[in-house]
């Protein structure tokens, strides 16, 4: 994929999402927290003291929230696209689930509902390998029902053609 230069905002959160991210950071702010704990008893404990901490915590926390936000949104976006790839290349897949961000809670919950019967098909087979499709769940499962008693009836007739 092509790098096109990246805005400045852009540069800067990802270099901030990283920083911050970091056991550097985590020390650093361990560290100040330590700090101001200590100059507490220079500064009498005085409410300006106090301020600094409160004031300082408070800039900061607002300012990640969004930050963790936009690095949320970036990784969330990624990871659609990576699966709508998937499902876009897979065979069986059902190509309804691409975009299913897009769509509503109660259609999220409805297809949930397709995927709990599968999985209550998936469970009354012997094969792991299995897979089912929400499109064709009740279809694939009889199918595959029917070819495993049908390898077996196999299976059977050769063990009494052997023993013969």
């Amino acid at each position: 994929m092509s790098h096109k230069k990246k805005n400045f905002f852009e540069r800067f959160s990802n270099w901030a999402t990283n920083a911050t991210g970091s056991s550097a950071a985590f020390i650093l702010a361990s560290a100040s927290i330590v700090i101001w704990g200590a100059t507490g008893p220079v500064f009498s404990y005085s409410t300006t003291w106090q301020l600094i901490i409160n004031t300082g915590t408070t800039i900061i926390t607002f300012l990640m929230v969004f930050l963790i936000q936009k690095s949320q949104n970036k990784d969330s976006k990624a990871i659609h696209l990576k699966l709508n790839e998937l499902i876009a290349a897979h065979q069986g897949a059902s190509n309804r689930m691409v975009n299913i961000e897009d769509i509503t809670e109660k259609e999220l919950d409805q297809l949930r509902k397709f995927y709990v019967r599968l999985s209550i098909l998936a469970k009354q087979e012997d094969d792991l390998g299995c897979t089912h499709s929400i499109d064709a769940a009740d279809d694939n499962h009889q199918y595959k029902s029917e070819r495993v008693n049908y390898h077996r009836e196999r299976e059977k007739l050769k063990d009494v053609d052997k023993s013969k």
